[in-house]
């Protein structure tokens, strides 16, 4: 082993300080555009937020509109949905999508960002079709129908999403994880399995 060799009980790497700065500053962003909204938002202070000097965000982002596009994009962290029986998937996406928002204070801020700024229809299009057209074609019935049916889909789980998380409405709130997969999967499902109207 020679001296600049790592030891064997040196642990798992510790994360560059490019990453930290990175992190810090999407960090500072997503509040900063979801407090503020776009117009309103500054490098400035953005960059203050997260303890930087302004330079560095744009270094990193290169503008305020990419450092915009970085803080808006949504990782639903879809999974493949293999072991789902076509008449469960409904219910599984539901379940999913909740945990997802429950697990990650971030993904509210996001979509406060995204309502706040106003993303474009085309962006939301794209995420929507790369996330979560996957899912919907492993169990439509109709392939042609797919962008269709993925729209219908995030109209439920988004206006739940909004409805729960956002603008936080006592009688939904109020309802269990169980109680909103009961009412919305079934929808859902529909969406995904049914021949049409």
């Amino acid at each position: 082993m020679t001296e600049n060799s790592p030891s064997a009980d040196a642990g798992p790497p510790r994360p560059r300080r490019s990453d930290t700065t990175r992190a810090a500053i999407l960090t500072a962003a997503i509040a900063r555009f979801a407090a503020d909204g776009y117009e309103r938002a500054t490098i400035r202070a953005i960059a203050r937020d997260a303890g930087i000097d302004p330079a560095m965000v744009m270094r990193y982002y290169g503008s305020k509109e990419g450092l915009f596009r970085a803080a808006s994009e949504i990782d639903l962290r879809m999974p493949d949905f293999a072991g789902v029986r076509s008449e469960e998937a409904g219910e599984a996406l539901v379940r999913h999508f909740l945990e997802r928002w429950e697990a990650d204070d971030s993904l509210a801020a996001m979509l406060r960002v995204a309502m706040a700024s106003g993303l474009d229809e085309g962006r939301q299009q794209a995420l929507l079709e790369r996330q979560v057209g996957p899912t919907v074609a492993r169990f439509c019935p109709a392939p042609a129908e797919v962008p269709r049916r993925t729209a219908l889909i995030a109209s439920q789980i988004v206006g739940m999403a909004v409805l729960r998380y956002l603008i936080q409405v006592p009688t939904v709130t109020a309802m269990t994880r169980d109680e909103i997969v009961a009412w919305l999967a079934p929808t859902v499902q529909r969406y995904l399995t049914a021949d049409g109207p």
